[in-house]
Parts: C-alpha cells; structure tokens; sequence
C-alpha cells in the first residue's frame, strides 16, 4: 500500500478538467448558468446530449469534491489545530474567493459584455454601480469555508479533543444504509427546491443543490474516521452500479414523456412538486453514489502509482479551478465566428481550454506569494 493515496490528487485533477469540459458544454448547450452561451436552449439533438452530460456531471461531479474536501479536513484540523485551520483556510479559500470575485469575474463578465459590442470597461462600471460580487464558480470555495467552519464549530461541541486519536477503522456501510441515505437525499432536495428552486441563489450559492453537498462532505469526514476508501471493494460498489444503469436512462426517458406532453422547453421542472421535478431530485443521487463508487475503485487501483506527469497536473489543478473562465470564454469568444456542428466545437474548445488553463496555471504556481495558496 503506497503511503500517499496518487489515486485521490488524480481525481482531482480529472474532476477539475471536468469542470472546465462541464462549462464548455453549457457554452454550446444553451442551457445552464455560465459567462458565455452560444446557443439558445432548444433544438438540435447535438444540444440535447449536450443537456445529458452536464445533467449527469451535476448529479455527482461537484458532490465528489466536497467529498473529497470532507475527507482531508479532519486530518488538517487535527494537525493544524483550530486557529492554523481556520487560518489556512482563509488563506487557500477566502483569497481566490475575493481575487475571482473583485477581478477574475468582471474581467470575465467585461470580455463577454465587449464581444457584445457593449463596451470593456463599461461591465466594470455596471458592476460598480449595483456593488455586484460576481463568485462565479468560485461558490464552491465559498461553501466549503462555510463548512469547514462548521466542521470546526460541530468538532468543538460533539467531537472529542484533537489531542486523542480520531481513526477508528469500521466496515463501509451496507447497501441498505446507502439506499435509505440516496432516498433522503431526494427528499430534502425536493423539499429545499420548494423554496430556493434551481437557478435561485442565496449568496452566492444555489441551494436547491446543497443537500447532497451537505451530505458527501459529512461522508467524506466519516470516510476519513472510518477509513472507508481504503475498505471499498469492487462488491460494495456492485448493487450501486447496477442501480446506475437502472437509474440513469429514467431522467432522458422521463424528460422525453414529459416533452412530449407539455412540449418544447417545458420537460422537467426545476421547482414545485411536479413529478419532473421529483424524478429530477432522486434521479441525482441514485446517479451519485454509482458513479463516485466506481471514480473510486477504478482511479484506486490503476493510478495510485508515482508519476511525474500527474504531479506536475495535479499541483496546478487549484489554479485550473480559478482562472478557467476567463480562460474558456476567451477561447469560446475567439471560435465563435467558426461555423462547426455544436459537438465540434464544444470538443475543440474544451481540449484548448483545458490545455490553455494548464500553460497559464503553471507560472502562477512559480509566483512565490501566489504559491503558497493556490
């Protein structure tokens, strides 16, 4: 057994690429929240695959990293101690948080508001004037500040003293336990979705899908106390990958029927309690656990081995996270006098975005301030 986990840098790193081939899409789909759309959001069957992946991205990808997030902060904080925690995370959280906020999107937003023909700087005025914080998809490093705070807060009232060993090994849960939990996953995003529907967001951050966040980071935690990623074989993962294959198809099916019966832009509903709506919110989470089961055990044993080239990825793949917008919507701005078919140009874009996020990350990590955080 090798004595870093390679398997959990790499995943981030694939997670992180992702992200950036995840909002490229959204360019060429229409549909979705991101700087830059190219498309409207009906039509072509090339947009609808499109619509599939970033539905099947969102359902378990951002839920994977605050798992992966949740399984690293107990460690951290046992080693840190609270008032380094708390510190380190305001420097490798709260800092991008306000340089992406304060920078990188109106710069962002200003390119887009330029190739409009609206002007450069004119985006930055309008900011100004209505005192906009543009997160961007910086809102996961706000969540996770939130919950690393909360982690501190739950530690300090219900755990046990950092001074005391915290690793207790235990069996990863049965199916039963992980049935039940996809269940109430569900529910609470239905129910949450009655109040702050989808494309709402309160701060910053779109609560209609914060349960299953919630959850997967709490898991990761308990992951680390129990070791369950080491514990994980290929037969706990079965009944979850046959529950994927079943599972999957029902939102492209059900979106079909519901199509058909409501018509055009009116397939599945993002809030209220229509069974669009429910299907949507439980279809998640019985897509989730499958497919971060399978992320695991597959990454786990066939790339948890030394590499030179995944290290040099990996230690870049925070400062991809950061700047990609700017850097995908420059590269989609400059393709979209290209007349190629939608996947066409949603795959060049993603592939130089990704490569241009990486080239442009690399001195950045050099810089010896901007280094030590990102």
């Amino acid at each position: 057994m090798p004595q870093r986990d390679y398997y959990i840098d790499r995943l981030r790193t694939v997670m992180t690429a992702l992200v950036v081939v995840f909002h490229a899409a959204i360019t060429y789909s229409g549909t979705g929240f991101w700087f830059y759309r190219e498309s409207d959001s009906t039509g072509s069957t090339s947009r609808l695959v499109l619509d599939l992946f970033c539905g099947t991205n969102q359902a378990y990808f951002m839920g994977f990293f605050f798992l992966l997030a949740g399984y690293f902060t107990p460690p951290s904080l046992e080693r840190k101690g609270y008032a380094r925690f708390i510190g380190d995370r305001f420097l490798r959280l709260g800092l991008p948080l306000l340089a992406f906020g304060l920078f990188l999107g109106p710069v962002t937003a200003a390119m887009v508001n330029s190739a409009q023909g609206h002007g450069f700087w004119s985006a930055f005025v309008w900011l100004w004037q209505h005192k906009l914080f543009i997160n961007g998809t910086m809102w996961f490093v706000q969540a996770l500040l939130l919950f690393s705070f909360g982690y501190c807060v739950w530690r300090v009232i219900f755990g046990s003293s950092l001074t005391r060993p915290q690793r207790a090994p235990k069996p990863v849960p049965a199916y039963g336990w992980w049935l039940l939990s996809a269940l109430g996953v569900g529910a609470a995003a239905l129910a949450i979705r009655q109040v702050v529907p989808i494309g709402q967001n309160v701060f910053g951050l779109q609560l209609g899908f914060f349960a299953s966040y919630v959850f997967l980071f709490a898991v990761g935690v308990a992951a680390w106390h129990s070791d369950w990623l080491r514990q994980l074989s290929w037969k706990d993962a079965r009944p979850w990958l046959i529950t994927l294959a079943i599972a999957w198809p029902c939102l492209p099916v059900g979106n079909a029927y519901a199509h058909a019966l409501s018509g055009a832009g009116k397939s599945y509903s993002f809030g209220g309690i229509p069974w669009t709506a429910a299907l949507y919110a439980f279809w998640e989470p019985f897509v989730a656990w499958g497919l971060i089961a399978a992320w695991l055990l597959w990454f786990r044993d066939r790339m948890n081995q030394p590499s030179s080239v995944w290290t040099w990825l990996g230690r870049r793949a925070y400062a991809v996270y950061i700047i990609h917008p700017v850097v995908l919507v420059g590269v989609s701005l400059l393709l979209r006098g290209w007349a190629a078919p939608v996947l066409v140009k949603w795959g060049v874009a993603g592939t130089l975005a990704c490569i241009g996020c990486w080239l442009v990350a690399d001195p950045l990590v050099r810089l010896p301030g901007v280094r030590r955080v990102v």
